[in-house]
């Protein structure tokens, strides 16, 4: 009730029906039209429901669903294909259509073009470089070698401090993303016993700098350059490695299998290194050269040649 103490309907002209709800004697409920504005908005839902569902895919029907009428087209191998719309298809014509992807693809050709020192040189390419790279790193790299490239010891190298097994130009480290590669060291256990492995161990620790019992040292010594151990036919007979074998060098004190700098003592780490010797090693990285056109590994090489500054 107003404060006039007349009901809406009491007014004159101004009567609004009420539902014949009342509450408490003058509490009732009128039957009041619904906005115009929510009404139409109603009917604007219900529409763009129905132009929705025609076009786009919408309900479940058995094991499948409804596809809608709307198609996108993309390439796949320089062929076109048409498919329903997806958001995966609308991604895939998006990678390959929109002005970021086409600015993007002549950047990369840009690159391509160039030699090494006019990308280090140029700071547009080497922006590039460095942003594209990064999200490659990060979709094919960083799930083994870490995002900074860090590695995990044993398993996977570390790409950031410049010892490289394989070599670290950029057409090497292209190279390696090409193709993959196999890095392999036969196990000892059946051709050097405990002693001789300790011995073998502490003539490699010796390589590195370290000081040890100059008696073993030599018997190791005799071992790796010998024919029982044959060790120098890879890691050379001055300990600093083979690239084309993948055989790292010794006379660093870099290792990328074993924690020996983190060992306690001489005996701790002479233990490391007879372990590996009675273990070998077996690690495969796998070839990207399907998966990755010549520019972008050209590219990907660049950013990996920037971690530990290549050589």
């Amino acid at each position: 009730m107003s404060e006039s103490g007349q009901k809406p309907e009491d007014r004159p002209g101004q009567g609004v029906p009420t539902t014949g709800h009342t509450w408490d004697d003058d509490l009732r409920e009128y039957d009041n039209p619904l906005p115009r504005w929510w009404l139409w908005g109603f009917y604007a839902t219900v529409v763009f429901s129905l132009i929705y569902w025609l076009l786009y895919p919408a309900w479940p029907v058995a094991d499948t669903f409804t596809k809608g009428l709307s198609t996108i087209t993309f390439e796949v191998d320089g062929e076109e294909r048409s498919t329903h719309w997806n958001s995966r298809a609308l991604l895939v014509r998006d990678m390959q259509t929109s002005d970021s992807a086409v600015r993007q693809r002549e950047f990369l050709q840009v690159i391509d073009d160039s030699t090494l020192d006019e990308v280090l040189g140029d700071t547009n390419k080497l922006a590039f470089v460095n942003s594209y790279g990064r999200g490659m790193f990060g979709d094919f790299c960083a799930a083994c070698h870490q995002t900074g490239g860090a590695g995990l010891m044993g398993v996977y190298p570390n790409l950031a401090d410049d010892n490289w097994h394989w070599g670290g130009d950029v057409e090497t480290i292209a190279q390696t993303i090409s193709h993959g590669r196999l890095g392999f060291m036969p196990d000892y256990r059946d051709t050097l016993d405990e002693q001789q492995r300790d011995a073998v161990a502490a003539y490699v620790l010796s390589l590195a700098g370290y000081e040890g019992d100059a008696e073993k040292i030599a018997r190791g010594g005799e071992i790796y350059q010998g024919h029982e151990g044959g060790c120098h036919a890879c890691h050379r007979p001055d300990g600093t490695g083979l690239r084309s074998q993948g055989a790292p060098d010794l006379t660093n004190d870099i290792w990328q299998n074993i924690d020996v700098r983190g060992a306690e003592d001489d005996a701790a780490r002479r233990a490391l290194i007879s372990q590996l010797v009675y273990e070998g090693v077996r690690q495969e990285m796998p070839a990207f050269g399907d998966r990755l056109s010549d520019a972008e590994i050209k590219v990907l090489a660049t950013y990996v040649h920037q971690f530990g500054g290549g050589q």
